[in-house]
């Protein structure tokens, strides 16, 4: 997961390969919490890893159930009914749940019925979020819940019931729809009778409810409804009903998730060629959800896209171009008509999505939010109490270069990722990466493994110097910064001299053929400061002197020098590369966009090589460190391949005197002047 402050997103012109989506946020937390209610236990299967699952199996650790997990696989043993935590003590239990409203909402019902004492809080935004239709329904039963701060918002105090059923339970439905999923999730705790929901006004994201009914089922819970007009106002809990562990569930993958990829081919996949291009392809989902968003499908059809479904598949084309315009009820696809925002971008005309004001109560007013950055882009954007109409800069030199505010809203930077294919070669910056966190840690790197950008785009950034200057430090925590790969090209050839040693060839020039072979299929790959080859971790074992001894024999050999520069090379991938090395912006990237040659006094070179070197148990002497050092600076700059010189257009950066973060700010200060951002505000 990228844990940058902005990730800067180069034009994408290209997609093509294999997305692999994340469980359901909606499906795992309405399972947790239907598999908590449950006695014995539930094998989830594909659970979603967020941070909304994260709080919602953190309160319900807290609550007493037993959480096992075995691999992806995770063992949730259930309450039974019984809350058996919060009926030890009089004891208030505070229970954190973040901004999320998949687990406030029906934690808020079903503890409320279950009984005990509870402090429900989270982030400001949630504090933001209503609640109150939900407490107003909980109170007709006679569940005691107390505001903490401002009515009808959390953060909530609840106390143990007076319960008295004596009729219909009124809740609206015109602001979400969590508040009647968390009535029927919670409400077959009660029903010694049976219990009757009337939904007041018109029911919106009824696709959501749809999902909530499907897995009552699984869990043993069959709800009443009418047929009819009146099937989507009253439900009907019947008496006696109960959980019931369905025993093993499978989490579908998001299909809110899905909705930004089939966006991304409908936009940037190759179009169809007498059946033969080759499809941008989603697994894990397909025409059997029971995800309501899945009808984002038919929505990207009426734009324009070719799309092709199976059970469990979905391929992508690009069709339509540019796409249409459309006018579009939203209401059955209230999360994935973000992305219909976003592609209206691509489209003719002017696009109109309406019913979804309930956008104004998510995680931010997403209405006013998704407008306010299309601006940005160079689009004509009016919007409703709960409608938003856009259209499209005129001309493709008319979209602008834009920082991407996100609001701490997971699905505003989804969404925004698609806005790097725009026309005119933008480059579009995304603040606070990291919030996908809360349905799609990793969307980034999935959104990268398929878009393509030329090479010429990419960025990259050399950090070239002689030994111990601090060059792989300065490097790697500046890919750090800025979401880059990282590339240690001294690495290479340790990693490349390790592979060999492991093959059984030595080190000689008469083996040099084989040697340059086994270099252009080193499986290598950086993590931060850890090196894996083929899957294991050789970070410590070619960090020894040997490994820098025989990294020298390899570095001798053209042959091999020859192929790691062609393997070097594959290191320029989406979002963009920091390399460091001797020869990184006069051989490997000499038209990289930053170019910094760090070096130091051999005196401060040899102290931290000192340093380094005692730290780790070895007996050397300064002196001695310092004249080999200056020994190595003479050989490096005068040998015949690839010598140490200063590249053309470098940024001289002399670290004798600065900590490792005044110069990794000296560099993002020279990286910042680069980009396309100056001027542009960055304020909310």
């Amino acid at each position: 997961m990228f844990r940058t402050e902005f990730l800067d997103l180069v034009p994408v012109d290209g997609a093509l390969g294999t997305v692999h989506l994340p469980g359901s946020k909606s499906i795992s937390n309405r399972v947790l919490l239907l598999a908590a209610l449950s006695a014995g236990t539930t094998v989830v299967h594909d659970l979603l890893d967020s941070d909304d699952t994260r709080v919602m199996l953190d309160a319900l650790g807290a609550l007493g159930c037993t959480l096992r997990r075995e691999g992806s696989v995770l063992h949730v043993t259930g309450l039974g009914g019984k809350g058996q935590r919060a009926l030890i003590d009089e004891q208030v239990l505070p229970l954190f749940l973040g901004n999320a409203g998949t687990a406030m909402r029906p934690l808020t019902a079903a503890l409320a019925l279950l009984g005990g004492h509870f402090e429900m809080t989270g982030v400001a935004r949630m504090y933001e979020r209503p609640i109150g239709d939900l407490v107003d329904a909980l109170r007709q039963l006679g569940c005691q819940i107390d505001y903490l701060q401002t009515q009808g918002f959390p953060p909530l105090a609840i106390r143990p019931p007076q319960l008295h059923i004596n009729g219909p339970i009124s809740v609206r439905g015109d602001v979400s729809s969590q508040f009647l999923t968390a009535l029927l999730l919670a409400l077959p705790l009660v029903a010694q009778q049976d219990i009757v929901i009337e939904v007041v006004g018109e029911l919106i994201s009824k696709p959501y409810v749809e999902i909530t009914l499907n897995l009552l089922g699984r869990f043993g819970i069959q709800v009443k409804r009418p047929s009819g007009s009146q099937s989507w106002q009253r439900f009907t809990i019947p008496a006696g009903s109960h959980y019931q562990s369905p025993g093993d569930i499978y989490i579908e993958a998001d299909a809110s998730s899905a909705s930004y990829f089939i966006a991304l081919g409908a936009i940037a996949a190759s179009p169809r060629q007498d059946g033969a291009a080759t499809p941008l392809t989603i697994e894990g989902l397909g025409e059997q959800s029971i995800q309501g968003d899945i009808r984002f499908v038919d929505a990207a059809r009426a734009m324009g896209a070719d799309i092709t479904t199976y059970p469990n598949r979905l391929e992508i084309r690009k069709g339509q171009w540019p796409l249409r315009s459309v006018t579009l009820d939203c209401n059955a696809i209230p999360d994935a008509a973000m992305t219909l925002a976003v592609m209206a971008l691509y489209a003719s005309g002017t696009t109109r999505l309406y019913n979804i004001g309930s956008w104004r109560v998510k995680e931010t007013d997403r209405i006013e939010a998704m407008a306010t950055e299309l601006r940005k882009l160079g689009a004509t954007v009016s919007t409703g109490p709960d409608f938003i109409e856009v259209t499209p800069p005129p001309e493709a030199s008319a979209f602008q270069d834009a920082v991407i505010h996100t609001y701490d809203d997971h699905r505003i930077a989804m969404c925004f990722a698609l806005a790097s294919c725009n026309p005119a070669g933008r480059t579009v910056r995304i603040m606070d990466p990291r919030c996908v966190g809360k349905t799609f840690p990793d969307f980034f790197e999935t959104f990268f493994s398929v878009a393509q950008a030329r090479v010429e785009n990419i960025p990259v950034i050399c950090v070239d110097g002689p030994t111990a200057s601090g060059k792989g430090t300065l490097a790697s925590q500046v890919a750090s910064r800025l979401g880059y790969h990282y590339l240690d090209s001294g690495a290479i050839y340790r990693a490349l001299g390790f592979a060999a040693i492991q093959a059984g060839i030595a080190l000689i020039v008469d083996n040099e053929p084989g040697l340059a072979d086994l270099a252009r299929h080193l499986a290598l790959r950086f993590d931060g400061d850890q090196v894996f080859l083929s899957g294991q971790d050789i970070t410590q074992a070619i960090r020894t002197e040997e490994a820098g001894l025989n990294a020298s024999k390899v570095s001798a050999l053209p042959l091999v020098r020859q192929a790691l520069v062609q393997l070097q090379l594959q290191f320029r991938q989406l979002p963009g590369l920091v390399a460091d090395g001797r020869d990184m912006g006069t051989v490997i990237f000499p038209g990289a966009s930053l170019k910094v040659f760090l070096t130091a006094t051999a005196e401060k070179r040899a102290e931290r090589r000192y340093k380094q070197l005692i730290s780790k148990g070895n007996q050397v002497i300064l002196s001695d460190l310092k004249a080999d050092l200056e020994v190595r600076d003479a050989r490096d700059a005068n040998r015949a391949s690839a010598p140490l010189k200063v590249a053309p257009g470098s940024h001289l950066l002399d670290n004798s005197e600065l900590s490792i973060e005044e110069s990794v700010s000296q560099v993002l200060v020279w990286w910042q002047d680069k980009r396309p951002f100056k001027g542009v505000p960055d304020t909310q």
